[in-house]
């Protein structure tokens, strides 16, 4: 659309009394008739910054009559607090649950507190790595993979072992080795520190800007912490590939890979998510579809599902910090139990 004036018009003001306060007032009248009907062009940003005070998904601008969407236009969202008629979860970090059909936040407390996140950092790895790799690629583990830290969980691969990313994602999402996550990240980056780089970014792309990583494992490091609201939008991307749904519904493994001197190792592994081994039940009208553990000194028990109603609507759940195993899932029991 083009806009032009008038000259002829303005030039006749000339001759009329009071010329110039009407001339003022015309070309104020103008002026709002190009900003009301989008004469010209014009920029609208809506910057997210990390750490940023207001999260992009309560950003909306509105100008010339169009309406910005929202970064939340399909997501659950909740600006504070909402535990009525929920649960009361005094013991844990962050807990939340969300409607992922019908949009809607059914509970959330704390879902914005940056926490650490454990293995559910493991969300995140299979994303990127899912996202930049190929499932067939083959990779080699490096000296790095020897993980010396106590309590680490590992599958036990050596310097010199070769797996397919597929076999290293099973490792990762249903036994959550630590080793495997190196495995994966210096396979698909070419180092942990270039793998880390893209969860960083991966994470600023899907809006998740209350977040920061610095390992591929969720193993204890300071500048490593994730919010309950992050890891929500975190694992519904990560739902949108077919393989990752697929593991995180498995409740065991088996599989044979190539060890450095070229012979065959066997791997075999048990779901560490105790619902899938029905060590605990849901309530009677959900089911546990699949998710990620994560447990670690720091982060306490930490737990994030995919889980559906008796009609089928599905649902994303988390936990951070609980204080026991047996208290994460008790209290998760509790969560699912909003669910109608």
């Amino acid at each position: 659309m083009k806009c032009t004036s008038n000259k002829s018009s303005f030039a006749r003001l000339r001759d009329l009394p009071a010329a110039n306060s009407l001339k003022k007032i015309i070309l104020c009248c103008a002026f709002l008739v190009l900003f009301l009907t989008g004469c010209g062009s014009a920029k609208y940003d809506m910057p997210y910054e990390e750490q940023g005070n207001v999260s992009s998904y309560q950003l909306i601008n509105t100008a010339n009559r169009e309406t910005i969407d929202p970064f939340a236009k399909e997501l659950c969202v909740a600006a504070k607090d909402v535990t009525a008629g929920g649960p009361d979860l005094q013991q844990i970090g962050a807990a939340a649950l969300f409607d992922t059909k019908n949009l809607d936040t059914l509970y959330a407390k704390n879902i914005h507190n940056q926490l650490h996140p454990a293995s559910l950092t493991k969300v995140m790895t299979a994303l990127v790595a899912l996202k930049h790799g190929s499932p067939d690629d083959i990779y080699t583990a490096s000296d790095n993979v020897l993980i010396t830290e106590s309590g680490a969980v590992l599958c036990g691969i050596k310097p010199g072992d070769k797996m397919t990313l597929d076999q290293a994602l099973h490792a990762l999402l249903i036994y959550s080795g630590n080793d495997v996550a190196v495995l994966i990240a210096e396979g698909v980056a070419g180092s942990v520190e270039n793998f880390i780089a893209l969860m960083n970014e991966e994470a600023q792309s899907i809006g998740a800007t209350n977040c920061h990583f610095m390992n591929p494992n969720g193993l204890t490091e300071e500048g490593h912490y994730v919010t309950a609201y992050d890891l929500y939008l975190i694992f519904q991307e990560a739902l949108k590939y077919e393989l990752f749904n697929q593991i995180i519904q498995m409740t065991s493994y088996s599989t044979v890979y190539t060890a450095a001197d070229g012979s065959q190792k066997n791997l075999e592994v048990e779901n560490s998510n105790l619902f899938l081994r029905g060590s605990y039940e849901a309530p009677a009208n959900v089911t546990v579809v699949g998710g990620k553990t994560g447990t670690t000194n720091a982060a306490g028990h930490c737990l994030i599902l995919l889980s559906r109603g008796s009609n089928g609507t599905p649902y994303i759940s988390v936990i951070l910090k609980d204080e026991s195993r047996e208290g994460l899932y008790t209290d998760m029991g509790d969560l699912l139990g909003i669910i109608k």
